[in-house]
């Protein structure tokens, strides 16, 4: 894949006060990293180094950072060449509304009081608008500067993290749609966002809705979901209401492709501020509730990690795998869960615990337990679609393929001859209900109603047109996963190891691997399920 140009906007910095902290960072951010993660079943603290996105985007995949003093004088030298090695470029909005830049007037004590208290509840001279505007001039800049001479006209990637996603989204499907302004197609090439709060931000109870929409304290207003479309529709203002129907989430493929957006999801509210937390309750990162956090029909991983802080998003290993794989993999590839079947029974819930891991890494790439607040739920809720009836399937994960011709160094595993491997674990539970309160009176916490894990090795000869794979469950290889050998070929003789078979399937390769024959037998999830792995070459 390209490497190219990427740009990073961070998130909200709060009032003025907030925001001279925030511009006093070269980086805005991206260079912090984290010496903390949650491992264990009770999630205990252990010391784990991460160096933070910025640094791992240097030493992984030879970006460069342009400062120099002044990144914006770097851009507007020509007599440097940009074009040799990619880049890394930060969106520094918010230096405009920092007072620190400025020669303070004298004042008394009185008026120093008076103008610090100010700044602590106002954020003068930031409006997302002007932010926007000023995320396409620097683009503009950018592919300007860093396009080769001989060659067609650069992209950028955008990465942002929490209000910065807003920014772009307002860049994109509001000022790229002004009159004398490129469409976002011609501009952005990839969008990934942590923590994005792209359905707004919500609380228990609607009073943070309330104080956003009615006072809008240091620029709250623009997480108001009442108040988004002022900034992401091309026809209206800032401050009027959204239409009734309007849904924030939605962006339109003409506007930009969905395929194309990439959601990182936090589930960690604990270890975020104890204020924020409280009044978001659980189901969020300890700031925007998960199902506000992606785009419909977007890419999207969920990650244990609060919004910010030494557990944050941006600052972690599981954030930084999931960008990597999404800027720079060649494969798309999905699972999903199909052809399931189960009782209708109003007295019980199914759900479904969900890890991906990848062999090599040290995290985990997407997990959704019912233990953080988000298993994937196979039982409708009231007034919802049957999950079990969505077209393609119940969606269980995603992730990239990074191709070994360009990451070697990912593919040495002695024994492995290249091959990756990934193992998707699964865990069904039936939880009663009693009434509309779940019932654990005869359940054993923590023990699945059934559960296996998915073995899939992708062969490194994969190519545009095809792609080798081999797949086989955990229950039937024990241990099977430590051994470098295709696990196909380490099935005991009564049971056939399977090599995916793809087929075409419209712009995609598709296989089928259903479950094993034990669980097939004792009729779970139908006894005809099967997990529907669906590849796409980008």
């Amino acid at each position: 894949m390209d490497k190219l140009p990427i740009v990073y906007i961070r998130g909200y910095g709060g009032p003025t006060s907030g925001i001279n902290s925030v511009v006093e960072d070269p980086f805005y951010g991206f260079n912090s990293g984290s010496t903390h993660i949650r491992v264990a079943g009770d999630g205990a603290p252990a010391f784990y180094q991460f160096e933070g996105p910025l640094i791992r985007l240097i030493s992984d995949e030879g970006y460069q950072v342009h400062v120099h003093g002044s990144q914006q004088a770097v851009l507007d030298d020509t007599s440097t060449d940009l074009a040799k090695a990619p880049s890394v470029w930060i969106y520094r909005f918010y230096d405009q509304a920092a007072t620190t830049f400025a020669t303070q007037p004298p004042e008394n004590l009185v008026e120093r009081l008076r103008r610090l208290g100010h700044q602590r509840i106002t954020c003068d001279g930031f409006d997302i608008e002007s932010a926007a505007r000023g995320l396409y001039d620097l683009i503009v800049k950018i592919i300007e500067r860093t396009s080769g001479s001989a060659d067609p006209p650069n992209k950028v990637n955008l990465v942002a993290h929490s209000m910065g996603g807003l920014i772009a989204r307002c860049m994109i499907q509001k000022v790229c749609q002004t009159k004398d302004y490129r469409p976002a197609t011609e501009l952005v090439s990839k969008f990934f966002t942590y923590g994005t709060p792209h359905g707004g931000i919500r609380s228990v109870g609607g009073i943070a809705q309330w104080v956003e929409e009615t006072f809008g304290p240091a620029g709250s207003k623009i997480f108001a979901p009442e108040m988004m479309q002022g900034y992401l529709d091309p026809d209206k203002e800032f401050g009027q209401h959204c239409d009734k129907g309007w849904d924030p989430q939605v962006i339109d493929p003409a506007v930009f492709p969905v395929q194309d957006i990439f959601c990182l999801i936090g589930t960690d509210p604990a270890d975020y501020g104890w204020a924020p937390r409280t009044a978001m309750g659980p189901q969020t990162d300890g700031l925007v509730h998960m199902d506000n956090a992606y785009v419909r029909g977007a890419h999207r991983a969920y990650v244990h990690r609060s919004h910010s802080g030494p557990y944050g998003e941006v600052n972690s290993e599981e954030a930084y795998q999931n960008l990597r794989r999404f800027l720079f993999g060649r494969w798309a590839v999905s699972a999903a869960l199909v052809d399931a079947v189960l009782e209708q029974d109003p007295r019980f819930s199914w759900q479904l615990d969900m890890r991906l891991s990848i062999r090599g890494l040290s995290v985990v790439m997407s997990e959704q337990l019912t233990e953080h607040w988000c298993p994937i739920m196979l039982t409708a809720l009231d007034g919802q679609r049957d999950p079990l009836a969505q077209p393609g399937g119940v969606p269980l994960a995603g992730t990239f393929l990074l191709d070994p011709r360009d990451h070697g160094q990912e593919f040495q595993l002695p024994g492995a001859d290249g091959r990756m491997r990934y193992t998707l674990t699964l865990r069904l539970f039936k939880v009663p209900v009693a009434g509309t309160v779940f019932d654990f009176s005869n359940t054993t916490e923590q023990v699945p109603y059934w559960q296996d894990w998915l073995i899939v090795d992708v062969d490194p000869d994969a190519n545009a047109d095809k792609l080798r794979a081999y797949a086989a469950w955990g229950s039937l290889v024990p241990g099977g996963d430590l051994n470098p050998d295709p696990i196909s070929q380490q099935l005991p003789p009564e049971e056939h190891g399977q090599d995916l078979s793809f087929t075409a399937d419209g712009s995609s390769l598709k296989a089928l691997m259903p479950l094993p024959s034990a669980a097939a037998q004792q009729g779970i999830l139908g006894g005809q399920a099967k997990i529907c792995i669906r590849a796409t070459s980008r």
